[in-house]
């Protein structure tokens, strides 16, 4: 049973902008939410996490100042906006939840969507 559901992946030229949805059931949708991404031939990275408040969030460095992370605890969904895309973002992008950390270990996390493509041509 799929528990979390990405969207609004696609293709994009860079420089342009993307925003991604995450839907969660009501089991799913924790303390701490998270993006992850998977770039083609790599192992799959931390993008961004998002608190129960949403005051507390990180970033990796790559994605700092261009992307940003958001929830509506009402309807249990999260975002990324993804500003100012490069070839680089291009990956299969991940929503993940987990009922412990606030982190950017892929480990810590307890559920995970099925992904959203992020293709951004040069």
């Amino acid at each position: 049973q799929v528990q979390l559901v990405e969207s609004g992946g696609g293709l994009v030229q860079a420089g342009g902008s993307l925003r991604l949805s995450c839907a969660a059931s009501v089991r799913t949708f924790s303390a701490n939410m998270g993006w992850f991404r998977q770039p083609p031939g790599k192992e799959r990275e931390f993008v961004a996490a998002i608190n129960w408040s949403g005051l507390g969030t990180r970033y990796s460095d790559s994605v700092k100042g261009r992307f940003t992370i958001s929830r509506d605890n009402v309807k249990r969904m999260v975002y990324l906006q993804m500003n100012n895309l490069k070839p680089e973002d291009t990956a299969i992008y991940y929503c993940a939840a987990s009922t412990t950390t606030l982190s950017g270990e892929v480990a810590r996390y307890d559920y995970w969507g099925q992904g959203t493509q992020v293709t951004v041509s040069s």
